[in-house]
């Protein structure tokens, strides 16, 4: 019986790429020059200091951007508060968000079984399991998921035939 895992998973491999990247940009940018700004990661939390808020905003662009590049989805970044730091600093922090809410997975379970197709979807603890008799079946749910505007990146795999 054809089977598939809908999971949300990070690479932290990239994000650190992507990161550095930032970071170097940041070195080298007439613009912030002379500015003590720095980011770094800790398990799945992104810090970002530095000077104000103009500089925050550039910054989180620039992550943004190189996250594009490095072909890590955004949508994993989810912005907290920004808060003051010590010596007329600002900072703020990013969570990266990783797994499937149990919300979201009762939603898109919820989507697949009222479009009517014959499939049977399971939630396994931050993942969900597709199964069907039929690929067809399978790639139109592949595709309905990706239509679907859920806040979070999503992967198809564990496919089998």
């Amino acid at each position: 019986m054809p089977s598939f895992d809908v999971v949300s998973r990070l690479d932290f491999q990239e994000i650190d790429n992507a990161i550095g990247n930032a970071t170097r940009e940041i070195l080298n940018r007439y613009d912030f020059k002379g500015s003590d700004t720095s980011i770094e990661r800790k398990e799945n939390e992104v810090t970002v200091i530095t000077d104000d808020e103009l500089k925050l905003n550039q910054v989180h662009d620039l992550i943004v951007t190189h996250f594009v590049r490095r072909k890590v989805d955004p949508l994993t970044l989810n912005k907290k508060s920004m808060e003051k730091a010590g010596g007329n600093k600002v900072r703020q922090l990013y969570n990266l968000i990783e797994g499937i809410e149990q919300s979201i997975a009762k939603q898109i379970t919820a989507d697949v079984k009222s479009s009517k197709i014959k499939v049977q979807v399971k939630i396994n603890g931050n993942e969900l399991r597709v199964d069907g008799k039929k690929k067809d079946d399978l790639q139109s749910v592949m595709q309905m998921i990706e239509d679907s505007n859920i806040s979070i990146p999503i992967q198809f795999v564990n496919f089998r035939d």
